[in-house]
């Protein structure tokens, strides 16, 4: 069985690139994307990707969201049709790669496209897009990628989402039903460990909807608590600007600095709107918990009072109340840890190894 698999781009190593990994080691496959960063690949699974003409154009390895309005004729391009099986892995583009009738294309989604549907009014707000000439230009493409976007999930034979919530907005946006096989996680690396210090941690990149701000200006009205913040973006002046002499701002750190933060940390605060979010997970496998805004792929990896707590807005106040609530509760490191354990990387190689075949059998 010859097996190809899609994913939008491969410039840097997230979740969706993780999840890509372990989709990999289930069936090895040749695998398309539109761009690649060919130096921040080496050494992955991810070198030998075949890349779009996109990759051939100027600066596309960093600016490559400025070629959005090509993503659809550029995914459109990839020839697959020698292919038994096609598996998109998709956030962006990928789902709408070309399939003919005797080939299974099986979509795990990460989510509906954001900018396009979803976070529309903030995309436009935040790019100052609301209105001018490039306002305009901005509005009709998204209007064009919307319908695109709408015609291209009906290619897709079967989704699997990456959560019940990402599992209802495929519905509502495409109206097709999706199975729900949370991401793998390698709960192995994140090692578990009792010992906790008396400070709280927030990871992430620094764009907008990850909410750093929220909780580095929360923090900045309670000096008496240390916030420790690892990550990089375009957000990171911005996020400067509001910590106080209690807030540490380390910008990027590799995995294993990260991963030392995460078990020390007494908390790890979550303030985004996110489709799963791995790293409240990875938190949890050093049984470190968690204190999440209560909406989204948060209320389905986050036990509620057992491996941490929820905020129910995302505002300063509510946040602060949070803070106050979880230093009163005591947590059990090995039942956070446990609850972690059941992510692991095993359990969504079966689980998705069993739901293709399951499919192939229908679909014969």
């Amino acid at each position: 069985m010859k097996v190809a698999l899609a994913h939008d781009w491969l410039t840097v190593m997230g979740g969706a690139e993780k999840v890509l990994e372990a989709l990999m080691e289930v069936f090895p496959a040749d695998l398309f994307t539109l761009v690649k960063d060919v130096k921040g690949m080496k050494g992955t699974p991810f070198e030998k990707a075949k890349t779009s003409f996109l990759q051939k154009l100027p600066r596309a390895k960093s600016k490559y969201r400025s070629y959005l309005p090509l993503f659809p004729l550029a995914i459109e391009q990839f020839d697959l049709s020698d292919y038994d099986l096609v598996i998109s892995s998709s956030h962006a583009v990928a789902k709408g790669v070309l399939t003919h009738a005797d080939q299974l294309h099986i979509c795990y989604c990460h989510t509906p496209m954001r900018y396009a549907w979803d976070l529309y009014h903030q995309y436009l707000r935040e790019s100052k897009l609301k209105s001018g000439v490039k306002g305009v230009l901005a509005k009709f493409f998204l209007h064009y990628l919307r319908m695109w976007d709408a015609q291209a999930a009906s290619r897709v034979d079967a989704y699997v989402a990456n959560s019940h919530y990402v599992a209802r907005r495929i519905k509502k946006l495409y109206n097709e039903e999706a199975a729900v096989i949370y991401p793998p996680v390698d709960i192995d690396y994140f090692g578990f460990t009792t010992e906790k210090e008396g400070f709280y941690l927030t990871a992430s990149r620094m764009v907008p909807y990850k909410k750093l701000d929220l909780i580095v200006e929360a923090f900045s009205q309670m000096p008496d608590k240390k916030l420790v913040v690892i990550g990089d973006g375009p957000d990171m002046e911005k996020i400067k600007s509001k910590a106080k002499k209690n807030v540490e701002i380390l910008g990027y750190q590799s995995d294993e600095v990260l991963r030392s933060y995460l078990q020390k940390a007494k908390g790890f605060v979550f303030a985004a709107l996110e489709d799963f979010g791995i790293l409240p997970v990875e938190a949890q496998a050093c049984g470190t918990p968690v204190i999440a805004f209560g909406k989204g792929g948060a209320l389905e990896t986050v036990i509620e009072n057992e491996t941490g707590l929820f905020f129910p807005e995302q505002t300063v106040p509510s946040l602060i109340e949070a803070i106050k609530i979880f230093e009163k509760k005591t947590f059990d490191p090995e039942k956070i840890r446990a609850h972690a354990e059941t992510f692991r990387k095993e359990r969504f190689n079966k689980e998705f190894q069993t739901f293709v075949e399951k499919k192939q059998e229908a679909f014969r």
